[in-house]
């Protein structure tokens, strides 16, 4: 068998982490193996992250219609003739006569 060839049937045999010098083979797979492990809790938190940042997303949308149709109704509710049919039901009308302006002049 050609050098190759033999290296490929120990490596599928698994010989590497059985030899006098698998240590230092066992360290850079641990080592591999620890990077994977933090690459994937890195992606997980990425994507918590993301589904945080969407759920936040539709929060915002549905207070700001909220607050639209709050606001809306608060305008409604500011109307005058809106004013006018609430204060009729407790006995209230308008004055027939208009309101008149006071004018205060300071003399020094």
């Amino acid at each position: 068998m050609s050098i190759v060839k033999e290296k490929i049937y120990n490596v599928l045999k698994g010989g590497f982490l059985v030899n006098e010098d698998s240590f230092k083979n066992w360290r850079f797979i641990l080592f591999v193996v620890l990077l994977m492990l933090l690459m994937i809790a890195s992606s997980h938190s990425s994507d918590k992250k993301v589904m945080e940042i969407a759920k936040l997303n539709k929060e915002i949308k549905e207070l700001r219609a909220e607050f639209v149709d709050t606001r809306s109704t608060s305008m409604e509710l500011k109307l005058e003739s809106t004013i006018r049919k609430k204060v009729l039901d407790l006995g209230l009308k308008p004055s027939e006569n208009p309101p008149q302006v006071i004018r205060v002049t300071s003399k020094k």
